[in-house]
C-alpha cells in the first residue's frame, strides 16, 4: 500500500474495486464500513457482484469481468473534460499527461456503457465524486490484477489517482490489499524470480556484486528466473525436471489445473514442505515437515509494508526444524554453506544488504513494526510513499489501451465465470477445511448465478450443476443469488474436489506473468446428485 491502513478513515472518498473486502479482508473492511457509516465518508464500490460492501456505498457499479480499464479511462476522460483535475499537481509532479489524455479520449460515457454495461450517468457521478474529494483513496485486490491486462489496470488506477493529486498525501493513495498472509514479506525478501530482497533486479551488476560479497561467492546468475505458471510449461516440455514447493498448494490453486497436473506428473522429482498433507504433497516424491507461524521466530510484513516481529508461542512437533534450518541444511548438502545461527542473523544480513531496510533490526521492531523504506537506524519508517515527490522524481502517466479478456463468451460458452473466496475458508482450504465449524458454514463448492440465468437453464436453487469450460469441468451446488449480474457466475476456488481452477484460463499478463483467474467463458447444465 502507498498509504497506511489508518489513512482509509482519513479519506473523503474511498474507491474500492476488485476486492470483496468484507469476506477477504474483514479487518480492513471494518475500517471502510466505519468511515462510510459513522465517519461521513463517501464510498464507491465497483465489482461484478453485489458484494456486501455495496450496502455501504454511495455509488455502486457492476462492470463485466475484465473490463476495468474501460471505466477507469472513462472516469479520467470525464475529469479532464470537466476541468476537475489537480492542475498544479500534474504540472509540478508528473510527466506524460498528454499521451495519457490521447489514450483516454475515446472513452466517453456512451462508449464505456457499450463495452461494460455501466450506465453512463453512473460513471459520470462516480468520476465527479472521486475528483471532487480533497483526499481520495483507492483500494484494490486480485479482482483487478488477475487478468491478462492486470498490470495495465493497476497503471490506470495510478493514472486516476495522479490526475486528482491523490498520491503522496494523507488519506489518499493506490492501495493493494495483499491476497495471502505475509505475501508482502515474501516479495520484499526476494521471493520473485527477478529480484533480490528490496526489489533489486538480479540483472543489475551492482546488486549482484553486493549479494556475492555478502554470501562470499562468485558467479551469481544475472538472468531472471521464471514464475510458477511458467514452471508448469517448462515441466511439460521436460526442461524443468525438479521442483521444491514450500507452503503452497498449486494442484488446487494453479490456473487450468488439468494442464498444470500434466506438468507436475512430468517432473522427475517433486519435494513439498508443508504443515499438512495437501493435494500437492500427495503427489510429491519427498514431503518435508514445516512449522506454523506460532511455532517459530521471524518477521512478517503486512499489507501496508510494516515489518513486524513474529515470536514462537508454542513448541512444534518433536524433531521438526524451522523452515530456514531446513533450507540451510539442503544448501549445505549442495555445497553452499549457509552458516546462519538464527532467524535474527538472517534479518541482520538483510538489513546490511538492502538499502530500503537498512535501518531495521529486531531491537527496533521489538514492540511495534516499522514500514519500509527505512534507510537508517534513526529513520522512523515511511508510512506514506511519494510524499513531496515520487521516488523516481516525477510520476509518469501511462497511455493505457484496453484489451478484451483472453477468452470471451460465445454461443457455446455463454457465461462469464469469475472466481474468488468466501469468508469461512482461506485459499485452498489447507487449514480452514479442517475446521468443523467452518465446514458447517461453508461445506461444499457452489456456483452463484443470477435468477434469470438459472431459469433459462432450468436450474433450481440447491440443485447440482455441471460447469464446463474449454479446459475442464466440475460439479457444483447451484446458488441462485441477487448478487450476480445476468451473464456472470461466481465459483470459490477453495474446494479441491470441485476445483474452480479446472475451468480457469492460464493465459498470462505479459509483465507480471499472473494468469487470468478472474474471467473465462463457461457453460452450465444440470448434473445428478453425488
Amino acid at each position: 500500500m502507498t498509504n497506511p491502513i489508518s489513512d482509509i478513515e482519513k479519506a473523503d472518498v474511498i474507491l474500492v474495486t476488485g476486492s470483496n473486502t468484507t469476506e477477504t479482508h474483514p479487518v480492513i473492511s471494518a475500517a471502510i464500513k466505519r468511515a462510510a457509516k459513522f465517519g461521513g465518508k463517501k464510498l464507491i464500490v465497483i465489482d461484478p457482484r453485489e458484494i456486501t460492501l455495496k450496502r455501504y456505498a454511495d455509488i455502486k457499479i457492476a462492470q463485466r469481468p475484465g473490463d476495468d480499464i474501460t471505466w477507469i479511462n472513462g472516469m479520467i476522460r470525464l475529469i479532464l473534460e470537466e476541468g476537475l483535475e489537480a492542475k498544479s499537481y500534474i504540472k509540478e509532479r508528473t510527466e506524460g499527461v498528454d499521451a495519457m489524455k490521447e489514450a483516454v479520449a475515446p472513452f466517453t460515457p456512451e462508449y464505456v456503457e457499450k463495452l461494460t454495461g455501466i450506465p453512463g450517468k453512473t460513471l459520470v457521478e462516480a468520476a465527479r465524486l472521486y475528483a471532487g474529494a480533497e483526499k481520495g483513496s483507492i483500494l484494490y485486490c486480485m479482482g483487478i490484477t488477475q487478468h491478462i491486462n492486470g498490470t495495465d489496470t493497476v497503471k490506470s488506477l495510478a493514472n486516476l489517482a495522479m490526475v486528482c493529486g491523490n498520491l503522496g498525501i494523507e488519506g489518499g493513495g493506490v492501495n493493494p490489499l495483499r491476497g495471502q498472509n505475509n505475501v508482502q514479506g515474501a516479495c520484499d525478501m526476494g521471493g520473485l524470480p527477478d529480484v533480490y530482497p528490496g526489489y533489486r533486479k538480479v540483472h543489475d551488476e551492482v546488486h549482484a556484486q553486493t549479494m556475492e560479497k555478502a554470501w562470499g561467492i562468485t558467479g551469481l546468475s544475472r538472468k531472471p528466473g521464471i514464475t510458477a505458471t511458467e514452471m508448469v510449461e517448462e515441466a511439460i516440455k521436460g526442461t524443468l525436471k525438479a521442483l521444491y514447493i514450500i507452503g503452497e498448494n498449486p494442484l488446487v490453486s494453479e490456473a487450468d489445473l488439468n494442464h498444470a497436473e500434466k506438468g507436475f506428473h512430468n517432473l522427475e522429482f517433486l519435494v513439498v514442505q508443508d504443515i499438512f498433507m495437501t493435494e500437492t504433497a500427495k503427489a510429491a516424491d519427498v514431503v518435508l515437515p514445516a512449522l506454523c507461524f506460532a511455532e517459530k521466530e521471524g518477521t512478517f510484513s503486512n499489507t501496508e509494508r510494516r515489518v513486524q516481529r513474529v515470536r514462537k508461542a508454542v513448541d512444534g512437533p518433536d524433531g521438526v526444524p524451522t523452515d530456514w534450518e531446513i533450507t540451510c541444511e539442503i544448501a549445505r548438502r549442495m555445497g553452499a554453506d549457509m552458516g546462519y545461527e538464527s532467524a535474527e542473523a538472517i534479518f541482520t544480513e538483510l538489513a546490511a544488504t538492502t538499502p530500503s531496510m537498512a535501518g531495521l533490526s529486531y531491537a527496533r521492531i521489538e514492540k511495534e513494526g516499522i514500514p519500509w523504506p527505512c534507510p537508517s537506524a534513526d529513520h522512523p519508517g515511511t508510512p506514506r510513499l511519494h510524499v513531496g515527490q515520487f521516488a523516481k522524481g516525477k510520476g509518469t502517466f501511462f497511455p493505457i489501451v484496453w484489451t478484451p479478456p483472453a477468452e470471451v463468451t460465445d454461443a457455446e460458452y455463454p457465461l462469464a465465470l469469475t472466481t474468488g473466496r468466501v469468508l469461512y475458508h482461506y485459499h485452498t482450504g489447507t487449514m480452514t477445511r479442517k475446521s468443523k465449524g467452518l465446514n458447517e458454514r461453508s461445506p461444499e463448492c457452489f456456483v452463484e448465478i443470477a435468477g434469470s440465468d438459472a431459469k433459462d437453464l432450468g436450474l433450481a436453487d440447491g440443485s447440482m450443476a455441471k460447469v464446463a469450460s474449454r479446459r475442464g469441468e466440475i460439479n457444483a451446488r447451484v446458488k441462485v443469488s441477487h448478487r450476480m449480474a445476468k451473464g456472470t457466475v461466481f465459483i470459490p476456488f477453495h474446494f479441491a474436489e470441485a476445483a474452480a481452477n479446472r475451468l480457469t484460463n492460464a493465459k498470462l499478463d505479459p509483465v507480471s506473468k499472473i494468469p487470468e483467474f478472474k474471467v473465462c467463458a463457461v457453460r452450465i447444465g444440470s448434473a445428478p446428485e453425488a
